[in-house]
């Protein structure tokens, strides 16, 4: 058996070579592993809705044209110590819908700025795996009231705290073939509430003064990823997510008309396979794409994505 931390394998005795890998597409990963190791991993994801679900898990028709979106997602990583590494992965996106608008541009979205601490390291002789708390806050630098553009709505305008418990263990398979498993939960809760002036990424339109708090919402999953060859890896996520509904209250100026709501709250499954090819323990690549197949008061949706990884 082996057991792997910090996106690095450590190999057991009885395995034949170090099993490389880059990282699924959706699971988080824990500190790294080295005072000083620095890792970069830019991510491109497209995402487009297939159709609607309903409260009971039903299809539901769907407006046209569709919302749209390229995205850029990095991870910058840095390991303060051996055990603690300071994280933020700033998005731009540009999104558009067919015959209707586009984003003015690229558009950068809320920054979130996490601290990295694995409290408990494999050991594999006792079969013990890695655990790490994942803890931040998400700044509020996308747009998101008084917008030129709906499709430039692409924040949230508040403060969010972050916390994630994650696990991390690799097992010897027969023939030497390595099986890497992740397990994580997350929780985030706005800290502050948005004050919104006329078009906003909160749905509403010109003449709107208010404000608004996102409800609470996390999510759980695990993924599997089976090493083929050393270089050669295949990934599997699954998870599901879940959302209260956001709160809303505000008034149209001109026709005095009062504004005060809570959404409704949503959910999702998605699955999401990949292919993993590394070309050292350091670098390597993986593509894939994300279905969201099942929930309830969301949109399906698939997301064709790759990113590459290097650590330093």
């Amino acid at each position: 058996m082996a057991v792997a931390f910090g996106g690095v394998a450590v190999q057991s005795q009885q395995a034949m070579a170090e099993q490389w890998y880059t990282g699924s597409l959706i699971s988080p990963s824990g500190p790294l592993s080295k005072k000083g190791m620095f890792l970069l991993e830019p991510y491109m994801y497209y995402a487009v809705p297939s159709g609607m679900i309903g409260p009971n898990n039903d299809a539901v028709p769907m407006s046209s044209p569709r919302q749209q979106s390229v995205t850029n997602l990095t991870i910058y990583r840095y390991a303060v110590t051996d055990t603690i590494s300071i994280q933020t992965e700033p998005t731009i996106a540009y999104r558009w819908k067919h015959g209707d608008n586009t984003s003015s541009g690229l558009k950068l979205g809320d920054v979130p700025v996490d601290l990295m601490w694995r409290y408990l390291t494999a050991d594999p002789a006792r079969y013990i795996p890695t655990l790490n708390l994942i803890t931040g806050v998400s700044f509020p630098t996308g747009d998101y009231s008084s917008l030129g553009r709906a499709q430039d709505g692409v924040g949230s305008g508040v403060y969010t705290y972050r916390v994630a418990l994650t696990e991390q263990s690799t097992y010897t398979l027969p023939n030497n073939h390595e099986l890497r498993l992740r397990v994580w939960a997350t929780f985030r809760r706005a800290l502050t509430t948005a004050h919104l002036h006329d078009v906003t990424s909160y749905g509403t339109t010109q003449g709107f003064q208010g404000r608004a708090q996102p409800g609470m919402y996390g999510g759980a999953g695990f993924s599997l990823e089976y090493g083929v060859t050393q270089r050669w890896v295949l990934a599997l996520d699954v998870a599901r997510d879940w959302s209260n509904g956001t709160k809303l209250h505000g008034t149209y100026t001109s026709t005095q008309q009062t504004i005060s709501q809570t959404g409704t709250p949503s959910g999702d499954w998605q699955i999401a396979p990949a292919v993993e090819y590394n070309w050292s323990p350091r670098y390597g690549i993986i593509a894939g794409v994300s279905v969201y197949y099942a929930g309830h008061n969301t949109e399906r949706v698939v997301s064709p994505q790759f990113a590459f990884n290097a650590l330093y």
